[in-house]
């Protein structure tokens, strides 16, 4: 089973990488699934629910997410409307949305997804170590195959969590530093594991924003706008080959494309 995995979507330029870029990817490798983490596809803060739609009709199965997700307000109003938009399920149980799919490749062999948020340097939520146990235990009554995207700051967490699942899971994939990191590679137990997956956006930014803007932000520790750059556009992500019987990976691959033009109209 193939799997793809694509980084932070950022903004109309993460958007585009999209629908350009992932046809040919998913052709060219036989890809069974297709998973993304949208929570800055909106102008790079957030999701609405027409983007919501413009992905799900780019041909990603399932939509993951992290602490962006709540931005546009509006998503609390469509958040329970789609089984396969996730928000982290360490979130408290009283929040819209779930943090946990399983769904059905064109084969017809189930595939669990858990997006967790990590809580080092971020908001004090619930164990995503406890609730990723809890997750797992119900998800594996009906499949092997479980991707984790453990959106988190610290890379120490993330490799954490990753030993902490091996052989539970088929990968535990990083996500919200929008660098991808170089530590790719399976576990002993048969866990696919990175620390980021990447962006997918623009790279002639800090993480996708304007440059300019970050470095006045730094410079002065004023509050400024931050708008989506445009330039050396960009879908990075993972490739993973997965046994469908036993869950466990067999490969795990990073994936890095450019557009051809240099600039987002």
């Amino acid at each position: 089973m193939k799997i793809l995995f694509i980084g932070d979507i950022v903004g109309k330029p993460g958007r585009r990488a999209i629908k350009e870029l992932l046809p040919s990817l998913v052709a060219g490798h036989a890809v069974d699934l297709v998973i993304a983490n949208c929570e800055n596809a909106a102008a790079g803060f957030g999701i609405t629910r027409d983007i919501v739609e413009e992905l799900y009709d780019a041909h990603i199965d399932i939509l993951t997410s992290g602490n962006h997700i709540w931005d546009k307000k509006e998503v609390l109003e469509f958040m329970g409307d789609y089984e396969t938009l996730l928000r982290p399920a360490n979130y408290p149980g009283t929040v819209p949305g779930r943090g946990s799919v399983l769904m059905p490749t064109a084969a017809g062999d189930y595939v669990g997804v858990l997006n967790l948020a990590g809580r080092i340097f971020m908001a004090p939520i619930d164990c995503p170590f406890v609730a990723a146990k809890n997750e797992i235990a119900r998800l594996k009554t009906k499949t092997n195959v479980i991707i984790v995207d453990i959106h988190a700051e610290a890379t120490s967490e993330k490799k954490a969590l990753g030993w902490y699942l091996d052989g539970e899971v088929s990968a535990v994939l990083g996500t919200h530093t929008h660098v991808q990191t170089a530590d790719d590679e399976v576990l002993p137990g048969g866990t696919a594991y990175i620390s980021d997956v990447g962006m997918t956006g623009p790279f002639d930014s800090v993480i996708g924003i304007k440059k300019d803007t970050i470095i006045e932000r730094f410079l002065t520790q004023i509050p400024n706008k931050f708008d989506v750059a445009k330039g050396d556009v960009r879908l990075q992500g993972v490739l993973m080959d997965i046994d469908a019987q036993s869950g466990k990976a067999n490969t795990i691959e990073r994936i890095s494309v450019r557009l051809n033009d240099k600039t987002e109209a």
